[in-house]
């Protein structure tokens, strides 16, 4: 009956967790078979147990796990760990590391040893004969963790690397030929275009894709899902407008220009046109008109980044540069940037020197790049949230692991204002209170402003303050591992310090019993995000294994939450005459719908934009599969011999050298086929941003988008070969072959890469969004 009793209640358990949770009870009916090996395992030497592993991997070489290779690969991993970090892997970890080994996103919650679980993991997948990529979210967690674990990795016989930005070609191909590397996945990605822009087989760096384990796993696969990872080539350098960007400098709001409600547009009223047009030296009707067609997109560009785009929210100005602050995480999102109009429009904006424009040459989405590997598993602390996504996106479960301690956090209720600045005195007066008790406290602000705005206010009534935000990034686990110390007060952004534990005491735990005595780490959210996993996030930074602590949100009616998404607050609602504090269940349900509706639209934005890019990586990969077969054949010599076979002769005469003439054939042939893809993502930009105007005839945008870039994509092929025939044809041949620079096969002499912010303000979906924002709000 007991039996029965546990498993009912499981089984409750996973309901309320929502569906999207895979049943663990296959996983743990193995935990005691892992432990009974323990005391085996414990009687070898070092060199027997790595020698155990290899064993192993030669019996499980390009097999799948069985319960008994999964329970052995177990027991082995928690045995290195325990002799090389000296911590033995508690069940819980061992049941992350099954749920990964399974291809599953295990949900642990924050300090329950999700780095432990991932590299037994990746060990696992190893010891099978697979190559592991641990994709982390920067650069300081693959490093760290890569060193961190190599121990447990050398014990079972598995090799480790990492990569980072400032390891040479030579020190990549040497960590991706690892068993395991770690790398953030701005970095592996970028690794990934390179490659696919190399004319020499022996210039590659990576592999083919096997595994990949990710790290905050909802971070890297929902929140950067669209980010495009861009390489691009130097061709000239173009400033933004900057008659334009001093004209728009002057306008005012309702007066010049008006916005709409969600913050994504903004257009000229018909005043705001008249004063531009004169300050151009145009007429309205001109500026409208053909004449000045190149006039109206960049006033349009210079108003959004005017309008639309708040200094210490939505970028920094550090070091003379503009620099995008993610929104997710309240980090400067490193290398990133809007697509060059806009970019160029903000940086004249600040009067700042303007950045180099590029040619994209290559480029792909943070989901398709995952997409290229065979198997993929990830850890995060919160999953479930994002359980749709993550089936829909990429066919992956969600494995919720329970914790190894209870979790006795008490997550208070929210506190709601009708104001924002009556919220802010509430939150003062909170941290006040706690702080004479001597609790530490973490607050978690929306975003730089804010938190530096807090800071000063906390600062005026004697309260010290750490602040953690854009602008510090670099500092910031060195600052997040100490905010658990006795009356430590930590004001952050949502970065919070991901991959980095908050224990109680400080790093040294010197006054580790007296914070536990006090309550623990009180976290304090200044406002709702816009979804509840980051919400999830900040509350979860409390409470680690099993310690005490709290969490409570402040919210205010007048948030951009809640104006943004659900401004049609219901009548009736009271607020206190004094402190201004609603407690009407309704102002509670309205925060709520607010931060649903945010998140639907996030997510169609999602949809709406792999609808697109899906596209564009199947003529990627495609094309791909052509660029290797020219790269590593004589295709390139054999097209080039039949298209001018007398040239070809005389060239072949020339070089009398076979390796020699196709190693130059296949070079022409490259830099064409690598020049026309380039032409043809610039040309899917210019369909995509003027493809709104089908929607207006009633068409769908999305059908004329596939329209006009499949015909397209099937010229280039041929289009490739018969430019390369005529660079032969018409080159100068000399005793060195084709002098390429004189043919014109000039490839960029400066190359450099980036991630695109997705500009938020394009407009092919824009009436799409507006459609699925009204229906939300509707239910």
């Amino acid at each position: 009956m007991a039996a029965l009793i546990s498993r009912v209640g499981k089984k409750l358990r996973r309901i309320i967790q929502r569906p999207g949770s895979v049943e663990l009870t296959r996983y743990e009916a193995l935990l005691p078979a892992v432990e009974k090996l323990e005391p085996e395992l414990e009687k070898l030497s070092d060199t027997e147990l790595t020698e155990r592993a290899t064993e192993l991997r030669e019996k499980l070489k390009d097999t799948a796990f069985g319960d008994d290779q999964l329970v052995e690969v177990c027991a082995l991993g928690r045995e290195a760990a325990r002799r090389a970090l000296g911590e033995r892997a508690f069940d819980v970890q061992v049941l992350g590391t099954m749920g990964l080994l399974t291809k599953h996103v295990v949900q642990m919650e924050t300090g329950e040893g999700k780095t432990l679980a991932g590299a037994l993991a990746a060990a696992g997948y190893a010891i099978r004969g697979k190559r592991v990529h641990v994709v982390t979210v920067n650069d300081y967690l693959a490093r760290r963790d890569a060193e961190w674990m190599g121990p447990v990795y050398a014990l079972l016989g598995v090799s480790v690397g990492w990569v980072e930005p400032a390891h040479s070609r030579e020190e990549r191909r040497e960590a991706y030929a690892k068993d395991v590397t770690y790398g953030a996945v701005a970095e592996i990605g970028f690794d990934v275009l390179r490659d696919r822009l190399v004319t020499n087989v022996d210039d590659l760096v990576q592999p083919a894709p096997e595994v990949a384990i990710v790290d905050e796993a909802d971070s890297v696969l929902v929140d950067e899902a669209r980010v495009p990872l861009v390489m691009a080539g130097s061709i000239d350098h173009t400033d933004a407008d900057e008659e334009v960007a001093k004209v728009v400098r002057r306008l005012r709001l309702n007066l010049h220009y008006e916005t709409d409600s969600e913050g994504r547009n903004a257009w000229l009223t018909d005043a705001g046109a008249s004063v531009v047009a004169k300050s151009l030296g145009l007429e309205v009707d001109d500026l409208y008109g053909e004449t000045a067609s190149d006039r109206l997109p960049a006033v349009n560009v210079a108003l959004h980044a005017h309008a639309l785009l708040t200094r210490d929210v939505d970028y920094l100005v550090r070091d003379g540069k503009v620099q995008l602050i993610n929104a997710a995480r309240g980090r400067v999102a490193e290398l990133q940037r809007w697509p060059d109009g806009l970019q160029a429009a903000v940086e004249a904006k600040e009067q700042v020197t303007a950045t180099d424009r590029g040619e994209i040459l290559d480029s792909i989405t943070v989901q398709a790049l995952l997409a290229r590997y065979p198997e993929v598993a990830g850890m995060t602390g919160t999953a479930v949230a994002v359980a749709e996504q993550l089936r829909e996106f990429y066919e992956l479960e969600v494995a919720v692991i329970p914790p190894n301690t209870p979790n006795i956090r008490e997550d208070l209720e929210d506190r709601i204002f009708a104001s924002p600045s009556q919220k802010l005195r509430a939150i003062e007066e909170e941290i006040r209170t706690v702080h004479e008790t001597g609790r530490p406290i973490l607050v978690g602000t929306q975003d730089v402003a804010e938190s530096e705005e807090l800071a000063e206010k906390l600062a005026k009534v004697d309260l010290e303050c750490v602040v953690l935000n854009a602008r510090n990034d670099a500092e910031e686990a060195a600052i997040i591992a100490e905010a658990g110390k006795k009356g430590a007060v930590t004001v952050s952004t949502q970065m919070a310090g991901r991959g980095t534990d908050i224990r109680l005491g400080g790093t040294d735990g010197a006054t580790r019993d007296e914070v536990v005595e006090l309550g623990g780490l009180h976290v304090i959210g200044t406002a709702r995000y816009p979804s509840s996993r980051l919400d999830g996030q900040l509350r979860g930074r409390s409470g680690r294994q099993g310690d005490p602590g709290s969490a409570i949100f402040f919210a205010s009616l007048n948030d951009e939450l809640v104006l943004s998404n659900a401004p049609d607050v219901p009548e009736g609602i009271v607020d206190d005459e004094e402190t201004g504090e609603i407690t009407d269940p309704a102002a509670l349900r309205q925060l709520n719908h607010a931060q649903r509706v945010a998140e639907g639209v996030d997510l169609e934005i999602h949809r709406n934009t792999w609808r697109y890019t899906r596209l564009i990586e199947r003529q990627r990969r495609d094309l791909l599969v052509h660029r290797d077969k020219v790269l590593r054949t004589a295709y390139a010599a054999e097209q080039l011999e039949k298209a001018h076979p007398e040239k070809f002769a005389e060239l072949k005469e020339k070089l009398d050298d076979q390796d020699k003439l196709e190693q130059m054939c296949r070079e022409v042939l490259l830099f064409h086929i690598d020049q026309l893809w380039s032409d043809h993502l610039a040309y899917l930009t210019d369909v995509r941003e003027s493809i709104h105007l089908r929607a207006l005839a009633r068409e769908t945008p999305l059908d004329e988008f596939h329209r006009a870039a499949i015909p397209e994509f099937h010229k280039i092929i041929g289009e490739a070969d018969s430019r390369a025939a005529k660079t032969l044809e018409e080159a100068e041949l000399t005793d060195e072959g084709i002098d390429l620079g004189e043919a014109g096969v000039r490839r960029a002499n400066t190359t450099w890469t980036y991630l695109v912010h997705d500009n938020p303000f394009d407009s092919d979906f824009e009436q799409t969004i507006k459609k699925v924002r009204s229906m939300i709000k509707r239910k």
